[in-house]
């Protein structure tokens, strides 16, 4: 990158081209990820340009989620956000992250019968003191964890799910070998969220780091109920994918 100089004679901002220029070193595997890349001031007297310019630069290279910044140390290359299209399909995670070439892996904390917690009895429309089947799961891009989920199904409806290893299989094509049961829509309720103790312990993030939480209700093909999960994703490590097309004219 020293060899390279930044062109003042056209109409786009050093800011853009430095940038750029940086954002293809990355791409390029120049700088790997977890290295450090030059400081303001290198950078500064590198390309003969402002701090303010380079600061610039490198700011939105951080919001775009390529580098991040350690107080006293310097500025890194971060690892790549995992594009997530889930937000608009009924795909499992695992199929999701294998498309993208990563590894999927997932970690079972509980699996267990228990009694529906008020909201979970509510969405699902149970009974007081229903069953539900909760299970807690960590789940991992090559072995990097980004996403805790907490899912409840009737029991009554479910319990068959209890004779398979979560560890192994996907959960959807799991619910799918029941019709009543096949996830045929879904609700999504989205927000973003501070990072609390749980999410720092289980994701290995600091407490300044955003969660984006996902609320999802599954219905089966006759609108029942079916799922109430709640899926905390980091937010350093995910970004979601919407496309949004106009009506066909008629």
């Amino acid at each position: 990158m020293k060899n390279v100089r930044l062109d003042k004679s056209v109409p786009i901002p050093l800011y853009f081209q430095l940038k750029e220029l940086i954002l293809s070193e990355i791409k390029e595997g120049n700088y790997k990820i977890g290295s450090l890349i030059p400081t303001e001031n290198e950078l500064s007297e590198m390309f003969d340009i402002s701090r303010t310019t380079v600061r610039q630069a490198i700011t939105e290279l951080a919001q775009e989620g390529w580098l991040y910044r350690v107080k006293s140390k310097g500025t890194f290359v971060s690892k790549p956000k995992i594009d997530q299209s889930f937000i608009q399909a009924l795909g499992s995670f695992n199929d999701q992250i294998a498309d993208l070439g990563r590894t999927p892996s997932t970690e079972l904390l509980d699996f267990e019968v228990i009694i529906a917690p008020v909201e979970v009895a509510k969405e699902l429309k149970l009974k007081p003191n229903e069953k539900v089947v909760y299970i807690h799961r960590k789940r991992f891009a090559d072995e990097d964890p980004i996403v805790m989920v907490k899912t409840y199904l009737p029991f009554n409806k479910c319990k068959f799910v209890l004779n398979h290893d979560l560890e192994k299989e996907s959960l959807y094509p799991v619910l799918a070998l029941h019709d009543d049961t096949q996830i045929y829509k879904i609700r999504r309720l989205i927000e973003a969220v501070e990072a609390d103790d749980y999410d720092i312990e289980n994701l290995n993030i600091s407490s300044d780091k955003a969660i984006q939480q996902f609320l999802s209700i599954g219905y089966n093909v006759y609108d029942e109920p079916i799922e109430y999960s709640l899926a905390r994703y980091r937010g350093d490590r995910n970004r979601f994918e919407v496309i949004i097309s106009a009506n066909s004219p008629k």
